[in-house]
């Protein structure tokens, strides 16, 4: 086969390298690991039906076949030699770049910029090993192979999965650059004052600002003042609900609670139709929760306390008994709800109303810091297990709950609006806590004292607001066709590489229905391959007349872009004979005005064109 300058190819020349190289890779994929027969007879065969020419295809599957001829005979001798590359082997390399050994601080350092830390309670044996195999060295602080092998080896599957990529979140340094952002655009805001009706929490400085979020994988980064101790007040509430419908079951526990908005104040003396409370979000519905969860004696100092709330979460601290007083002192309010409940029969039988209050104060006054908080969101996250630990902490029916009520009833009288602007589940605390949940993703906790006039941190807003509008997390944000929103969950060298296929095989194959649909995602319909070559290189070449003519006047497309050879679209309509296509060509060729290039933008076309391979 030839190019269109007449030289010898090794491909067909209307298959672009990445394709090609692509394709190549998949079959080769299947052939090593015994899938040869469901990958050509139904992938290839539909291939060959949509109009891929004979002589590709045969010469496509003999050369990977024979690829991987050649690729499995040096696998086999090296497996028999002993000398295939194990994980750890492939670890080493990865992280030691060509040295023959490994600074412990480089390792840490290319460990953390995966989100993990070495405080990570699944990394526990890793870091003990580490640290005594340093002692042991002669410098006591690089590694070579075979001790670095022997430090990592427990741990192999998690460090493999961090440093492929294979994290929820890949590209997490990216990530979190745009957190900190968010975070100091956040952190100009002034409004807002600080809650002074409970006199422990009128003690915080305005001024403290802390933003922490752990992904389902474990992923961890916090910027502000994270270290700072604070109250979960309310934010405690969908996590007492959680353990309630845990321990009970959905039934059970809405005997005695509802599930719809009140439409009125947290702390309001109210019940619904049926005489219960309106949700576990509200002071009513909360109270009522605390009496069903299982606590064998309600206590000042319940043991309970930590065993129900800390979730497996590494680093929380206990309640204060100055924090739990203050809060009794200052709940005549609570009283008079409990007093209320009590007459209205609302706790169950038996219940002794004033130690479920003392238990109420208790958890709402229950200390965390912003990283400890994350975690418990990361949990709800990841359908009830902790994800620094792995263990189950709350059933898949208690999370789904949970994270429903959120939705609707967490965010006090502003649920619908933070349910329309931001669409995640969350709840907020008058300590100035809000506790984002991201599903199947992260968990967040804001935390700001400053309130709105809602009872909602300002700060603690303004960051979830500015999170959906950067990033597609919103529940209803489609998730296949976004444009003007980042999605942290995809690899942006993988999407773009696969973009540039799409497109072109589109092209290729003449279907004006995809084209449609990618410029309507608001894809780039100029970008280009390994060769430079874009779609309309490859429709003229193919004939494709409506393809071109769409391009041309429908996404407006340059009509005289050149390939890494010097070719334009015309110069491959008239090596192929499509008359059709030289027509319109030249129609758009001779009206074409180009800009003006400078350096800046000769050097743009050249790194959007490898952005497309990498």
């Amino acid at each position: 086969m030839k190019t269109s300058k007449g030289k010898l190819c090794s491909r067909p020349h209307y298959l672009n390298a990445e394709l090609f190289s692509y394709l190549t890779y998949c079959l080769v994929d299947s052939l090593y690991r015994g899938r040869y027969k469901l990958c050509s007879n139904k992938y290839f065969a539909s291939l060959k039906q949509s109009n891929f020419r004979r002589s590709y295809f045969e010469y496509f599957t003999s050369s990977a076949e024979s690829y991987t001829c050649r690729y499995t005979t040096i696998h086999s001798r090296r497996r028999n030699a002993g000398i295939l590359p194990s994980l750890e082997d492939l670890l080493f390399y990865t992280v030691a770049e060509g040295q023959e050994k490994i600074p412990a601080h480089k390792f840490l350092t290319a460990l953390k910029a995966t989100g993990l830390r070495t405080g990570d309670p699944r990394l526990k044996e890793c870091m003990e090993i580490l640290k005594e195999t340093l002692k042991n060295t002669s410098d006591g602080v690089t590694l070579d192979r075979h001790q670095f092998k022997k430090c990592v080896q427990s741990n192999i599957v998690l460090l493999t999965q961090a440093f492929r990529k294979k994290f929820v979140i890949p590209d997490f340094q990216s990530f979190t650059s745009h957190i900190d952002e968010l975070y100091e655009n956040a952190k100009n805001l002034s409004g807002g004052q600080v809650a002074d009706y409970i006199p422990q929490l009128a003690k915080f400085s305005p001024d403290l600002w802390a933003v922490s979020l752990c992904t389902v994988d474990g992923q961890r980064h916090t910027v502000g003042d994270t270290k700072v101790p604070f109250c979960l007040q309310s934010c405690v509430k969908p996590l007492k609900y959680a353990v309630a419908v845990h321990d009970h079951g959905t039934e059970y526990v809405h005997s005695f609670i509802g599930k719809e908005p009140s439409g009125l104040r947290f702390n309001k003396l109210f019940l619904n139709e049926e005489d219960k409370p309106h949700n576990p979000m509200v002071n009513a519905g909360a109270i009522v929760c605390t009496s069903l969860i299982k606590v064998k004696a309600v206590i000042l100092f319940s043991p309970c306390v930590a065993n129900i709330f800390l979730l497996c979460v590494m680093g929380v601290s206990c309640f204060l008994f100055g924090r739990f007083q203050s809060e009794r002192e200052s709940g005549d309010r609570n009283f008079a709800i409990g007093y209320y409940l009590k007459e209205k029969k609302c706790f169950p039988e038996g219940t002794d109303m004033t130690s479920v209050l003392d238990f109420y104060f208790q958890l709402c006054s229950i200390e965390v810091t912003c990283e400890s908080a994350s975690v418990m969101a990361a949990t709800l996250a990841n359908g009830g297990i902790c994800p620094i630990t792995g263990e189950r902490v709350l059933s898949p029916e208690a999370v789904r709950n949970t994270l429903s009520l959120m939705h609707s009833c967490g965010m006090y009288d502003f649920s619908g609006q933070f349910a329309f602007h931001v669409g995640l589940p969350a709840k907020s605390g008058v300590a100035g806590g809000i506790l984002l949940v991201v599903p199947n993703v992260m968990g967040i906790m804001c935390w700001s004292p400053p309130l709105d006039k809602l009872g909602n941190s300002v700060r603690g807003i303004q960051f979830c607001t500015d999170l959906v509008e950067l990033f597609n997390f919103h529940n209803y944000d489609n998730l296949r066709h976004f444009a003007k929103k980042h999605d942290p969950r995809r690899e942006g060298g993988d999407q773009r590489v696969k973009s540039v296929i799409n497109l072109l095989f589109a092209a290729y194959t003449g279907d004006v229905s995809a084209l449609r649909r990618f410029a309507l995602s608001s894809v780039d319909m100029e970008q280009r391959d390994y060769d430079s070559r874009t779609a309309l290189h490859v429709a003229a070449a193919e004939g494709h007349t409506e393809v071109v003519r769409f391009l041309l006047e429908a996404c407006k497309v340059n009509p005289v872009p050149r390939d890494r050879w010097g070719n334009t679209p015309m110069d491959e309509a008239v090596q192929f004979g499509h008359h059709d296509v030289v027509t319109i060509l030249q129609h758009y060729h001779d009206n074409y005005s180009p800009p003006p290039a400078s350096a800046a933008d000769n050097n743009k076309s050249a790194e959007k064109s490898l952005d497309s391979l990498l």
